[in-house]
């Protein structure tokens, strides 16, 4: 029951987002005095995500970084260069929108990556180690990256940001690989199929509880919000464009491709959400919070044009249980 529950969730995650930011925004009244409950759901889904993560796998791709690389430099210098770029030219004088906006392209690759990799061919092991290393590093990343693009224009606590990211992303990470070296593979099995529906329906929780934070505005549905939304949607679709385009153009192998289209378009957007949330002002967690509608129901674009134009044999699309 428990296996075919994740399945069927899995299915839905392409809307499963854009749901629960309508419900957050719902009920907002009710669930904004939940915000202390994130980062604990959130340690929980990253450590989950992380028990089929190996030591082997992480020294077969730093031995052979290439990959890697291209994905780093998609991640950490293309996209937020992007971003901020996009923000000064269009919101000049919104230093919120611009914050928010390379707030989102900083974080590290997102966790379901994994799933949509696995569900188009790509290699596993790459997108698992992608994972892995950008999560270590995101507490040296994130806030490195942030005072360099936005520090003069925003008031942040690079401490607390680091403290959060080792909470919510490193230990979880290090734990769940820990136990995938160390447990029995029987156990690790059951443990990973038993709190993979739970890590998807925590998302859910995740980002209605952060959506109730700033519903206020999200309810401002003016022309202000509708440029917002399209360039949130503009710079989320260039991330899986451009890491395509570059993962070809550097003859990379087919599943080392759809790994980089993953790992370099989506992001950790609920882990990005939670920062914007607890140490930023409101205004700031409005594109990222916005991107949570998009980074699914892209996911799910790009897979279909992976599986028609790239793809040998077709994917058989499911979820990765």
């Amino acid at each position: 029951m428990i296996v075919h529950l994740n399945q069927v969730l899995g299915r839905m995650m392409p809307v499963m987002t854009p749901i629960s930011v309508l419900l957050g925004v719902v009920l907002a009244a009710y669930l904004r005095d939940f915000t202390f409950l994130v980062p604990w759901v959130f340690a929980v889904m990253t450590f989950t995500g992380s028990l089929s993560a190996s030591f082997s796998a992480l020294r077969h791709t730093v031995m052979h970084p290439l990959p890697l690389i291209l994905t780093f430099m998609i991640l950490h210098v293309l996209m937020p260069l992007y971003a901020w770029a996009a923000g000064h030219l269009i919101f000049a004088d919104d230093s919120m929108t611009i914050t928010g906006l390379t707030l989102a392209m900083v974080i590290p690759t997102g966790v379901s990556s994994l799933i949509w990799a696995a569900m188009y061919k790509g290699n596993v092991g790459l997108t698992l180690s992608i994972i892995l290393i950008d999560t270590l590093l995101s507490p040296l990343i994130v806030p490195a990256s942030l005072s360099l693009l936005v520090g003069t224009q925003v008031h942040m606590d690079i401490g607390a940001i680091m403290k959060g990211l080792f909470g919510m992303v490193v230990l979880p990470s290090i734990l769940g690989m820990l136990v995938h070296q160390y447990a029995r593979p029987t156990v690790t099995k059951a443990i990973s199929q038993t709190m993979s529906p739970f890590s998807k329906i925590g998302l859910f929780v995740v980002v209605s509880i952060n959506s109730s934070v700033v519903a206020p505005y999200l309810r401002e549905l003016d022309a202000a919000f509708f440029s917002k939304a399209v360039i949130v949607f503009l710079i989320a679709m260039s991330g899986y464009a451009f890491a395509w385009f570059i993962g070809k153009a550097m003859k990379c192998t087919q599943g080392e491709v759809v790994a980089i289209v993953y790992t370099g378009g989506m992001r950790n957007i609920s882990a990005g959400a939670v920062l914007a949330i607890s140490f930023f002002p409101p205004a700031v967690a409005v594109p990222v919070v916005i991107g949570m509608l998009f980074q699914q129901v892209l996911a799910a674009f790009f897979g279909f044009l992976l599986n028609r134009f790239e793809l040998k044999t077709p994917a058989v699309t499911k979820s990765l249980s």
